[in-house]
């Protein structure tokens, strides 16, 4: 073994370090998509109005999740200030910091319930819903805005976690909310003879708050008994708070360009028709759980590459960024195959309506196509927010969204491609996203390896 090969894997970061938080945190990442996708697939199924239904949730969820990855952006941030004063050994500065978040988190997360509920109706108007669609899409939304201030708790103390090389209890937090979600949907939506009523569409939505709150409940049981943090929330302001408040500023800047994208997606979808918007709920819901599978190995990048900033340690940061790349292109490709071979069936488990299925097997390979290219530009997301790059991730996001997307929509709606058009404008959107993190790390970090 030659003495450049040696000193190369004494630079890496092992694969077992690695995994031991890609893991846990791809199980946690699923958990919240799949509560999304299991409320989908069971209303896709009811059999009154499936799909105004279908529609109704498809439209909610990729609302709610917008409004969640802007506010839950604090997560990364307290996420990369952990970790980076863990590679420092300097926990100690931070412990007053963290419960202020939280508690920032709590105040946020009640302002923007109160102002979207009011505004329901004017909201999903806006994603050209009416009649019946509309109606459910507000009746959905005000039971599920219930549950942000519990989310955005929980997502801040997963934070913490993450920041202390932990992704085990948001694991666990995560897949106890799943079970609970998939349990109470099939009870709440379908209804038990004699015994509970069917809720239909508004079923879901109460499984879904349950879900949350129990995920909140183990999340505070591992916070106070296994992390050095408390709940006591000093009146003397963190002198880190500032910093980590603007990290959050330019990561929610940079969040609500990507919901944009996705606003603009499903307001074309659902303009050119039910089916279509139907068939977009189900493309982006799965996209959006492939995202958070492919993304558990970007949470590692975020949580080890902060640590190695923080303990200047860049030539094992490059070659952390090398590795997990390759790792999460090899759970792309593992994603394509699967699907591939299951390309029916999978449409299949979100509706019966045949013009639906149609239309979704027609775009569903263009959603697989592009998880290779999604792998990377994720991967290399992960590591930007450990390196507390915020403000660069920011202007990547809002370039590839308004110089990219939206652009390729206009055109291509304008040429009649529909959900064809649609999901081209997404593999420009990432090309651009993954293109320019990746030009950005060579340029600051290749010397370090040289």
């Amino acid at each position: 073994m030659s003495g450049t090969h040696i000193k190369d894997i004494k630079n890496k970061v092992s694969f077992r370090s690695i995994n031991k938080l890609a893991i846990p945190a791809i199980i946690a990442g699923i958990a919240e998509p799949l509560i999304s996708l299991t409320d989908i697939a069971i209303i896709g199924n009811v059999d009154e109005n499936p799909v105004e239904a279908l529609a109704a949730a498809g439209i909610v969820g990729s609302f709610l999740s917008a409004i969640i990855w802007i506010v839950a952006q604090t997560k990364t941030a307290i996420s990369a200030m952990v970790s980076q004063h863990l590679g420092a050994n300097r926990l100690h500065a931070i412990r007053t910091l963290v419960p202020q978040a939280i508690v920032f988190n709590i105040l946020l997360s009640l302002l923007i319930y109160v102002s979207t509920s009011v505004f329901a109706e004017i909201i999903f108007g806006a994603y050209n819903a009416e009649g019946l669609m509309l109606q459910y899409s507000v009746e959905y939304y005000r039971i599920r805005a219930i549950g942000y201030p519990l989310t955005l708790v929980t997502f801040a103390l997963f934070g913490v976690f993450r920041g202390l090389q932990n992704t085990l209890w948001a694991m666990k937090a995560s897949l106890a909310g799943a079970v609970v979600n998939i349990v109470f949907d099939y009870i709440l939506v379908y209804g038990i003879a004699g015994v509970v009523p069917a809720y239909h569409l508004k079923g879901a939505a109460y499984a879904s708050l349950l879900a949350q709150l129990v995920m909140l409940c183990m999340a505070l049981y591992f916070y106070f008994s296994k992390t050095p943090f408390s709940w006591k929330v000093s009146l003397h302001i963190n002198p880190r708070l500032r910093g980590l408040l603007a990290m959050s500023f330019n990561l929610f800047i940079r969040t609500a360009a990507l919901n944009f994208a996705i606003y603009l997606a499903n307001a074309y979808a659902t303009d050119y028709g039910r089916n279509y918007i139907a068939a977009q709920s189900m493309l982006m819901n799965i996209w959006l759980f492939f995202s958070f599978f492919i993304d558990g190995y970007a949470n590692a990048g975020n949580a080890i590459s902060g640590k190695l900033l923080g303990a200047r340690d860049y030539r094992r940061l490059w070659y952390l960024s090398v590795d997990i790349c390759k790792y999460a292109i090899g759970i792309a490709v593992i994603l394509m195959v699967v699907c591939g071979v299951f390309y029916d069936a999978i449409g299949l488990l979100f509706s019966k309506d045949p013009m639906v299925l149609a239309t979704f097997a027609a775009v569903f390979w263009m959603v697989l196509l592009m998880q290779p290219v999604n792998a990377v530009a994720f991967m290399f997301d992960g590591i930007f927010k450990g390196l507390g790059e915020a403000a660069y991730l920011r202007n990547v996001l809002i370039a590839a969204t308004f110089l990219g997307f939206t652009p390729t929509l206009f055109i291509t709606d304008y040429w009649g491609l529909k959900l064809h058009g649609v999901w081209i404008a997404f593999m420009v959107w990432m090309l651009i996203r993954a293109g320019a993190l990746i030009i950005k790390f060579r340029r600051k970090y290749l010397n370090a390896v040289d």
